[in-house]
């Protein structure tokens, strides 16, 4: 045996040790591989628990394909009741699954792992100046953006952008590390505060928003025999373990994971290139004008773009003091808390779909108190949307061609084109729930782990 034979079997030993090591804590092998691991690097900020269930099927959805990414971050970010520990909540059932799910990679990450990523984010929206105090959310965001890892870090926020806002105010020099895949929408109208201080102070984020496009996974394309909403969770969910189960109880055991888009995007796709076709849709360059600014009480005539930020600025009447609240309720349910600036108070609201919009200011002072008016949103003119923003080189939004709308929803073509691949292969993950790997299709190392 020559000099090479002789001293590459202990090599050999070593990195088989390190490997068995690596495989009993998959968190710890992430961590210490990252600068060899070419999987996407992804932190996810969700409002998980809070105003829509969705987001604990795409949670599902995201951990039955966890081996696929370099998971970093789960953070909560609601608006509403949601909370942490509704995260935990599904890494508990995520725990029955993994000794089955371990049989078939390696690299799924350990539930211990996941818990020590979890962290709590804002706890409810943040208005004027959209951004407040450091959470354990947005910190975390920070230091692993700021990590010597060479990989961009994919940001999936499928809630409020509050904790991405005050990570951005809090460490800018962050921004060319990341990229946002946004679901926006009514997201966006929560966090509009959020998302305006976003588009004005970091105008070159690398960022997604899709309003409307994330439609798609759950609106049109083929729904006959069991690719139905209903039909596929009950042929393909439905028994498939733990995380199975649980999905099936949700929605009424209808398919929406309205935020696994951004997921989606990071399976099939280009993900460098926004405009290539992809499971998480494809889409425009950002266009400028979308805000509309109204400096009086308005009327139906009134036109503002949907999805667009529309802010109404109102002089102060004589004897309005700091010590007075002033809130814009918009269509009887969204609050657009007032904000004093110099002799005017300014509301911002973004109108997540096309239609007229009434608001009626709710104040302790009379001079204000009861004050109404609305606006008409309606989707940009055609020669706004053909002239890229000047200000956004790297921001992208719903395709404006009606092409590829589903209905009044922009871009959503561009998601249920895939609905049969995307949900073939996501019915394929379910199984791993329910039942190991053949030993046959295992490899060496997963059998040993799997003895110990």
């Amino acid at each position: 045996m020559g000099t090479l034979g002789r001293t590459a079997s202990p090599l050999l030993a070593l990195l088989l040790a390190l490997g068995c090591l690596a495989w009993q804590n998959p968190g710890t092998a992430a961590a210490a591989g990252s600068a060899h691991d070419n999987r996407p690097r992804v932190l996810v900020s969700t409002d998980i628990g809070g105003t829509d269930p969705d987001d604990f099927q795409s949670m599902v959805h995201l951990l039955v394909y966890a081996d696929r990414f370099d998971l970093e971050g789960l953070v909560s970010s609601p608006f509403g009741p949601g909370r942490k520990q509704d995260i935990l909540d599904v890494i508990d059932l995520y725990e029955h699954d993994f000794p089955n799910l371990r049989t078939y990679s390696r690299r799924y990450p350990s539930p211990s792992a996941l818990r020590a990523i979890t962290k709590q984010g804002a706890p409810d929206t943040l208005h004027h100046p959209g951004y407040g105090k450091p959470t354990e959310g947005s910190r975390w965001l920070v230091e692993h953006a700021r990590s010597k890892d060479p990989r961009p870090l994919n940001v999936l926020v499928w809630g409020g952008m509050d904790d991405l806002a005050q990570a951005l105010h809090d460490a800018p020099d962050i921004l060319p590390k990341l990229r946002v895949y946004f679901i926006g929408g009514p997201n966006k109208m929560w966090s509009v505060d959020a998302y305006d201080y976003i588009e004005r102070a970091h105008p070159a984020l690398w960022m997604i928003e899709a309003n409307s496009t994330y439609r798609g996974w759950f609106t049109g394309g083929d729904q006959t025999g069991e690719w139905a909403n209903d039909s596929f969770v009950s042929t393909h969910v439905t028994g498939r373990g733990t995380l199975g189960d649980f999905f099936a109880t949700l929605l009424g055991g209808t398919l929406k994971m309205g935020d696994s888009p951004s997921v989606g995007r990071l399976l099939s796709g280009n993900a460098a290139d926004p405009t290539r076709p992809g499971w998480g849709g494809n889409f425009a360059r950002v266009w400028d004008g979308r805000k509309t600014v109204f400096n009086r009480l308005t009327t139906e005539a009134d036109i503002a773009e949907a999805f667009g930020v529309v802010e109404l600025v109102l002089p102060l009447p004589k004897g309005f003091t700091d010590r007075n609240t002033a809130t814009l309720l918009v269509d009887n349910r969204i609050p657009a808390p007032g904000v004093r600036q110099g002799h005017h108070v300014r509301f911002r609201f973004s109108p997540r779909d096309a239609k007229v919009w009434p608001y009626v200011i709710q104040s302790d002072f009379a001079g204000l108190n009861g004050q109404s008016g609305r606006f008409t949103a309606t989707p940009p003119p055609v020669e706004r949307t053909r002239t890229p923003s000047s200000v956004h080189p790297h921001w992208w939004t719903d395709d404006p061609d009606p092409a590829v709308a589903e209905g009044v929803h922009a871009g959503a073509k561009t998601v249920n084109r895939w609905r049969v691949d995307c949900l073939r292969d996501f019915a394929a993950r379910m199984l791993r729930c329910a039942s190991p790997a053949p030993a046959e299709g295992r490899t060496d190392m997963q059998r040993q782990s799997q003895r110990s």
